[in-house]
């Protein structure tokens, strides 16, 4: 059953003859202006039909030790930070590839709809998102997690700020993460007895997202609920920390080439 707090999925490509027409239209479109995947490089599409199939969206409880630490909620994430995911998600984040967003906002709109779905009853929940650099801003144009989020037809509540700046997360370790997101957010505002649903696009260590609960319950708010769009998967056994960000830095180097966005929280059943 829809409920009103879930805005409408981005329709998948269409079987049939709208399926048939939609690649003709692309076929058309590669002529006039070729493309190659993001992905994996073929020639002709944006998304090719299968690293389509690859951001095809698995939402996934993680958890992150940085977040178990403040007793986070748990992170639903839609996909895997790996292989053709990686490439995809980074080509749009650094490489200006927005005509990858269809694709990647059906991925994190379900991360959104099941993090809702497992948020507590309760009052109305706001969809919050962690705020660019300006530096990042200027250099890509968009805003990543803003821009999807606004292709599945929902609006964040611009309620966090960058209290100073912060260097660019990339490349540093757990601790380095850890300080570089320390006391870099500030709700300038009182959000007294609201509730929030935090997104943001990949999960390394938690730091981030862990900066952004801090600043939510500081200004007198409670974050409820967690999505992001991939997660960094563990390199090797060991555990440690730093194995996530290597995983990271390596993946996309590897052979792929008023109030607004108030929410009603989800009936729960069961």
């Amino acid at each position: 059953m829809s409920h009103p707090m879930h805005p409408e999925a981005l329709a998948p490509r269409g079987r049939g003859l709208r399926g048939r027409l939609a690649t003709a239209a692309l076929d058309a479109l590669a002529v006039l202006a070729p493309v190659a995947c993001s992905g994996c490089g073929l020639a002709d599409r944006a998304v090719c039909d299968d690293c389509r199939r690859a951001l095809v969206a698995h939402p996934t409880r993680v958890s992150r030790p940085g977040l178990a630490r403040c007793d986070a909620p748990p992170v639903w994430a839609a996909l895997q930070y790996a292989g053709p995911v990686a490439a995809v998600v980074g080509a749009f984040k650094d490489g200006g590839r927005t005509d990858a967003a269809p694709v990647l906002a059906r991925a994190l709109h379900a991360a959104v709809v099941r993090a809702l779905a497992d948020a507590p009853s309760g009052r109305a929940i706001e969809v919050c998102t962690i705020p660019s650099t300006a530096r990042a801003f200027r250099e890509r144009g968009y805003r990543p997690v803003e821009l999807l989020l606004r292709r599945s037809g929902i609006r964040s509540a611009p309620v966090l700020r960058l209290a100073r700046d912060r260097a660019d997360q990339a490349g540093l370790g757990v601790e380095a993460r850890r300080a570089n997101a320390e006391g870099a957010l500030v709700a300038p505002r009182s959000l007294d007895d609201r509730r929030f649903l935090v997104v943001d696009d990949v999960l390394t260590t938690g730091s981030t997202l862990a900066e952004a609960m801090r600043a939510l319950t500081a200004a007198g708010a409670e974050t409820v609920a967690l999505a992001v769009l991939a997660e960094t998967p563990l390199r090797g056994s060991s555990g440690t920390g730093d194995s996530w960000q290597t995983f990271r830095d390596n993946a996309v180097s590897g052979d792929y080439g008023g109030r607004t966005g108030v929410v009603d929280p989800p009936s729960r059943a069961g």
